[in-house]
């Protein structure tokens, strides 16, 4: 299927590992050029030069913390104005709620709800303009069902869920979309780093977890970062303008509900 957004311009966050990379590399082969940001200078060009050779895409790279002003201002110059925005942030972490402060649900809030937020405000017009925008928030499975200790996520993200519900709304007569893709197991840095907080509280040893979680499974393993790309690749194509506001679980089965 031609996904009819070759040429478009993108700006994926946080791409330069997991979800993110899968995305800016599933759009990329689209022919999308991308700009993709990060922390990590080095990591993020050694990933855009990747998508490079696979794709033959141009890619851009703003290196910088895009929960900050600062971060978000340089992606923006350097992307311009995209047609497609991915929202993406590492997520806080794990713990138990009596040992967070005030400054923990802030820094939580300002990553996972409002950082999104921003980079849509300061998208969204130019996209209603052109009459063409795809944005695609990646969140947790935790917004559908909580997990105890990812409290601070379980929070910040359902924030932001609850927000793009009536904006949606608004947008997607302009052919603006706005949904979100909840990633449920995938296998990256961050689910196995809840292995090790695990670890750090006398579950077990983290790889022990990790191997007996993927075997309980529906699916008998974890996702992959590429499969979660080419959901997020669909939901940005020509073909999904008549979805918005809705929230795609990918978690291979995990939740056990109907609706």
């Amino acid at each position: 299927m031609d996904l009819g957004i070759a040429g478009k311009t993108a700006l994926v966050c946080a791409a330069s590992k997991g979800l993110g990379k899968g995305c800016a590399m599933a759009l990329a082969a689209e022919g999308v050029n991308v700009t993709i940001t990060a922390r990590s200078a080095d990591t993020l060009e050694a990933t855009a030069e990747e998508i490079r050779q696979a794709t033959g895409s141009e890619v851009r790279t703003a290196a910088g913390d895009i929960t900050t002003a600062e971060g978000r201002a340089l992606a923006l110059e350097t992307c311009g104005s995209p047609d497609i925005l991915v929202n993406n942030a590492g997520g806080p972490p794990p713990g138990n709620f009596r040992d967070w402060t005030r400054d923990d649900w802030i820094k939580a809030i300002d990553a996972n709800m409002l950082t999104a937020i921003e980079l849509i405000k300061a998208t969204v017009d130019p996209m209603i303009e052109r009459k063409f925008g795809r944005i695609v928030n990646i969140t947790s499975s935790a917004v559908k069902a909580p997990i105890d200790v990812l409290g601070l996520s379980n929070g910040a993200r359902s924030g932001l869920t609850g927000f793009v519900a009536g904006v949606a709304r608004v947008t997607v007569r302009d052919n603006v979309t706005i949904n979100g893709l909840l990633p449920g197991p995938f296998d990256t840095d961050r689910l196995r780093g809840n292995f090790k907080y695990r670890e750090t509280q006398g579950a077990g040893s983290a790889e022990e977890l990790a191997n007996k979680a993927a075997a309980a499974h529906p699916a008998g393993r974890f996702g992959q970062p590429e499969e979660f790309g080419k959901a997020c690749a669909f939901l940005c194509s020509v073909h999904a303008g008549y979805i918005t506001g809705q929230n795609l679980l990918l978690d291979g089965g995990g939740y056990p509900g109907t609706f």
